[in-house]
């Protein structure tokens, strides 16, 4: 069983929940690299994903030990047959029919097949582009389902309690070694007892049943045949299954639990992302760090909750935008402490991950169990009737799964609404326009479709398992509905997909956004300072011009940053116009009755205007073509930063410049690269997420973060208080404990297209 259904922290300094995704990832690197593994009745997660996703095959062939085991459990089914006792389903009825038996066994199987056989599918279900009815989608279940149902219920058969034959799980076995996978309905299962019709087709593809297609021919491109000339042309005999074996092949959890397997699997990816896209938006509104200090975790110890707020802190590593590492400054203007988004994130979802634990446990239980009813003890000779194929702990991980994946897609959602919302995000321009926000709207349709994810997904949430109905002459008057809810559950991490991959564009953003401000205030307060001086010096000592530039600054940026709705040119008049009162205020208070006229405050103005436009326009021209954001960021946001704008090629969003017409010649506005719409550049993010990519990244990260010391706070390049701007020349209150970069891993964009376009 795998060691990663345990409660406890890794060593290495990682969690309890990150040392488990980590520990799984780097096993299923392991596992792709071998490409085989042999089938002995032990399964884990990694396995399930290595099959289903990334081509590794189980060893065809059975070891000794585990065919022991199988053949003992046909002897004691045997004796129990020859002894006349009752076997559900080999000498009698099923079901509702369990009250009669039958020596006509070979009947009894057909009879199985017949009513397990009856899901629906269309005929475009034979093709991978919808050629069908108009309107209608695919009513198969996917590839990579199927794939997993067949490793999962070998492995289960494999346990030697299923009185199945070796040379019956080998059969499934050749299924997978000769790409021979079964179209199998998406709809009809309600997981008890077992899911038999899913199985009921894996299961006819082994008897070559000439109704059941086939989907095989990777190599020259996919094609649907039916059972039987699919195992002609593999050269296989189809399999005449023995007694108790076309039962034990369909009475079990296996498609539940590989679906469950693959979207736990995800859902612990995208747990571990939420709380890198959490750092990233903390230093893109220039957050607090305090929100996940050590001490506020430990007297509320919820283990979730203490692992997230380290986790972060980590991430956060080195950050010169985060503030609040060495004073609290609450006496300062302003909101002195987050709003709930960020100063409650570890609370959020640090049970989030609690819940994924504890379904991961159960998932990894099921993947290791017995459920077939009849099961075999060898030990105590004995056929012993159950109902191991209800899989209410598979629906129970599954409604977990999808609850946090909620919860965790709300907390994305508000930190996007945050990043966007000018009267939320501490001064960046409204909808995270890098041009006048008159003329573009940047993020305002990526908003609207965070909204659409969110309500899809909040609707996904509600409980499957309240609408369990009675079936099969009410034998089934209680069954788990597990396949549903784990559908469901893929359905869910989907959208949290396009959540997280519409966040991690809009925190690029927000950060270049936010860098190329604090670059232009710190390259213009020495040029107001100048200003200042050169206008003021005849009437004013040097003394108290310093005093009067540092009142003058602190307005100046707080202006800036209250002004950030406006176009650049009502920007500067309206920070210059209200500059002058401040300006003529300090020149009032001055000890000495030297008088300053008002043509000498018009020209101070007028300088002041002309080279805050000047000045700003600058950088921002200097920054669309080469941004410097990375110099300030924090361990987390470097590395995902990087991923993106230089891995994955997606860019700084200069406006409405970007926008491709059929008149726009190829990179003259973008020097050199492509004009793209936003939909593009989002699109590629989520590809590399799906696919993996991003997520190799996130835990080289993860691995990274298990090395920082992250109770040791230490002030790096810090100005001289907490406020968000301030007199030197570092504006922004720095945090750090280890200033780490992550080194560059995974694929460059052309490698990663070249990856995308072979994914199945």
């Amino acid at each position: 069983m795998d060691s990663s259904n345990t409660f406890s922290s890794n060593s290495s300094g990682l969690g309890w929940h990150g040392s488990t995704v980590y520990k799984i990832w780097t096993r299923l690197q392991s596992i792709v690299e071998a490409r085989h593994f042999e089938i002995d009745g032990n399964l884990d997660m990694p396995r399930v994903v290595a099959v289903s996703r990334h081509g590794s095959l189980p060893a065809p062939q059975l070891g000794e030990n585990v065919i022991a085991k199988m053949m003992s459990s046909i002897k004691v089914l045997e004796s129990h047959l020859a002894k006349e006792r009752y076997s559900n389903g080999a000498n009698s009825g099923f079901g509702g029919n369990r009250d009669s038996g039958t020596i006509d066994l070979p009947a009894v199987k057909q009879a199985l097949m017949q009513l397990s056989q009856t899901a629906v599918r269309i005929n475009q279900d034979q093709d991978d582009h919808p050629t069908g009815i108009q309107g209608l989608d695919f009513h198969s279940m996917p590839l990579s389902w199927v794939k997993g149902t067949i490793l999962v219920r070998s492995n289960t058969n494999a346990r030697g309690h299923s009185a199945v034959s070796p040379a019956t799980v080998e059969a499934m076995l050749g299924l997978l070694s000769h790409d021979i996978i079964p179209v199998v309905p998406l709809r009809g299962s309600i997981s008890a007892p077992g899911d038999l019709m899913p199985l009921s087709y894996i299961a006819g593809a082994v008897e070559g049943n000439p109704d059941v297609w086939i989907r095989t021919g990777k190599q020259h491109g996919y094609k649907v045949v039916s059972a039987k000339e699919a195992l002609e042309s593999a050269k296989i005999s189809p399999k005449i299954l023995g007694p108790n074996e076309w039962l034990a092949l369909i009475n079990g959890t296996a498609a539940s639990t590989a679906v469950a397997s693959l979207a736990l699997y995800e859902a612990h990816q995208l747990a571990i992302l939420s709380q890198i896209l959490t750092a990233m938006t903390a230093e893109a509104l220039i957050s607090n760090v305090e929100n996940w200090h050590p001490f506020v975790a430990d007297v509320h110890p919820h283990q979730g909750q203490t692992e997230v707020a380290r986790n972060i802190r980590g991430f956060l590593a080195g950050s010169r935008l985060v503030r609040g590492a060495t004073s609290k400054n609450q006496l300062d203007s302003g909101l002195y402490q987050d709003g709930y988004t960020l100063r409650s994130s570890s609370q959020w979802i640090g049970p989030q991950i609690e819940d994924l634990m504890h379904a991961h446990r159960q998932v990894t239980i099921e993947l290791n169990s017995t459920s077939d009813n009849p099961v075999v003890d060898s030990i105590a000779q004995d056929v012993l009737a159950c109902s191991n194929f209800q899989a209410i702990s598979i629906m129970s991980a599954m409604e977990k799964t999808r609850l946090s994946l909620q919860m965790i897609g709300k907390l994305l959602f508000a930190e996007t609404l945050e990043m966007t919302d000018p009267k939320l995000n501490n001064g960046l321009p409204p909808n995270l326009a890098a041009d006048d926000p008159s003329l573009s709207s940047c993020m305002k349709g990526v908003d609207a479709n965070m909204a659409s994810y969110m309500s899809e997904l909040a609707f996904l949430t509600a409980p499957v398992s309240a609408h369990v109905q009675s079936a099969e002459m009410h034998n089934q008057a209680v069954n788990s509905l597990a396949f549903i809810t784990a559908r469901y559950t893929t359905d869910a991490v989907e959208l949290v997909s396009l959540m997280s991959a519409v966040q991690l564009y809009i925190c690029c953003q927000a950060l270049d956004l936010r860098v190329m401000h604090l670059e232009f205030l710190e390259e213009f307060q020495p040029v107001a300072r100048r200003i200042t001086t050169d206008s003021f010096r005849q009437a004013i000592p040097q003394t108290h011009l310093e005093s009067i530039h540092t009142k003058l600054w602190k307005h100046i940026t707080h202006e800036w940053a209250a002004s950030a709705s406006m176009d650049l040119q009502q920007r500067c008049q309206r920070t210059v116009e209200s500059s002058v009162f401040v300006m003529a205020e300090g020149v009032r208070r001055t000890p000495f009755q030297i008088p300053v006229s008002m043509a000498t405050l018009k020209a101070w103005s007028g300088r002041m205007l002309s080279e805050m436009r000047r000045g700003f326009e600058s950088v921002r021209s200097r920054f669309w073509k080469c941004q410097s954001t990375v110099e300030r960021l924090g361990y987390g946001s470097k590395a995902l930063y990087r991923f993106v704008r230089e891995e994955l090629g997606v860019p700084f969003h200069a406006g409405l410049v970007e926008y491709p017409t059929a008149n726009s010649d190829f990179g003259q506005a973008m020097h050199g690269r492509e004009e793209k719409t936003v939909e593009t550049w989002i699109s590629i993010l989520h590809e590399s997420l799906r696919d993996g990519t991003l997520h190799a990244r996130t835990m080289s990260m993860l691995g990274g973060v298990s090395h920082l010391e992250h109770r040791g706070l230490e002030h790096v390049n810090g100005g001289s208080n907490g406020d968000v701007y301030t007199n030197g020349t570092n504006h922004v209150k720095a945090y750090g404990v280890l200033s780490k970069e992550v080194g560059t891993h995974g694929s460059t964009y052309q490698r990663f297209k070249g990856q995308r376009e072979g994914v199945q």
